[in-house]
């Protein structure tokens, strides 16, 4: 039976991820549809209306566009985080959604370390800056990302501190990762804290004022999850209370423009949230997508449905 499959991104994937994607879907008999660039909803709702799978990037999947497309069967988001497609509406409407969890846990770690030594040395201006060796961070949430920060963390020299309760501490320590017993612990013993909890309803506004006034001196909190699990008004609150305090984050948060007017120096953010944007990670996502699309449709596999 031939599948048609809609990629719809409006950053698209790199040439070389929609060269690998299209030699897996033809090989296996499906036809592939590109909608890349896009600027209007509409674009989405028309080119979905056809579509047995869909593979998106940060494109927004909800009731609408899900109602748009009735031949629709499966979902999958071409990275870790999945809170762009509404998974209740896919799931009473009988439709499968997954991410691809891992594929670009890498290039998010990097980007932290990215962030930090920017901070580090001053965003790179004259004056004297600090190193990362010796210093202390702590992961707040081991999963994939946290795994491949901790490798990093390791080669400069740092303590690495890690917080998890869905973690067993033995898998933190086989690598090498010292487990503390809550996030209070976590954010009173590191230098840095990187946050990779995903957003969900127990995670929105966790970071508080609680936990951030907890933070040793001079430290620094690097974000490259979702802006929902800081708290935006503490976060101003304790920023200007404590002015030996960082943030620096890969998702603009809504009150950025304040923040990069009052406390310049201390915060910054990337121009538009890039921690997946490497050709590596491109390209793994979007071949891992096309590959769960046809496991599914040939095996019946759900190994990373999220709307079960």
């Amino acid at each position: 039976m031939s599948r048609k499959v809609l990629v719809a991104t409006e950053k698209p994937f790199a040439s070389e991820a929609v060269d690998q994607i299209r030699e897996i879907f033809e090989g296996s008999g499906y036809e592939l549809a590109l909608l890349e660039k896009y600027t209007e909803k509409k674009e989405l709702l028309d080119a979905a209306a056809s579509a047995d799978a869909l593979i998106i990037r940060s494109d927004k999947v909800d009731a609408e566009v899900l109602s748009a497309a009735p031949g629709l069967k499966i979902v999958v988001r071409a990275g870790a985080g999945y809170d762009n497609i509404d998974c209740a509406a896919a799931k009473e409407k009988g439709v499968v959604a997954m991410n691809t969890p891992g594929q670009n846990s890498n290039a998010v770690a990097e980007l932290v370390f990215a962030m930090m030594l920017y901070r580090a040395r001053n965003f790179f201006t004259p004056k004297a800056g600090s190193e990362l060796r010796m210093k202390s961070i702590g992961i707040h949430a081991y999963g994939n990302v946290g795994h491949y920060v901790a490798q990093i963390a390791k080669g400069f020299g740092m303590t690495v501190l890690a917080y998890d309760p869905f973690v067993k501490k033995e898998v933190m320590e086989k690598g090498g990762v010292t487990p503390v017993g809550s996030a209070e612990e976590l954010y009173e013993k590191s230098d840095y804290v990187s946050l990779h909890l995903p957003k969900m309803k127990e995670t929105l506004g966790f970071v508080n004022e609680a936990l951030l006034k907890r933070m040793k001196k001079n430290g620094v909190l690097v974000n490259t999850a979702r802006k929902e699990v800081v708290d935006e008004e503490a976060l101003q609150k304790v920023l200007e209370e404590r002015p030996d305090l960082s943030y620096l984050s890969d998702i603009a948060p809504d009150c950025a423009e304040a923040l990069l007017s009052k406390y310049p120096g201390r915060v910054w953010f990337t121009p538009k949230k890039m921690g997946a944007q490497t050709n590596e990670a491109n390209i793994n996502a979007g071949v891992a997508a096309a590959r769960q699309i046809v496991a599914f449709f040939e095996k019946g596999e759900t190994t990373f449905q999220v709307n079960k």
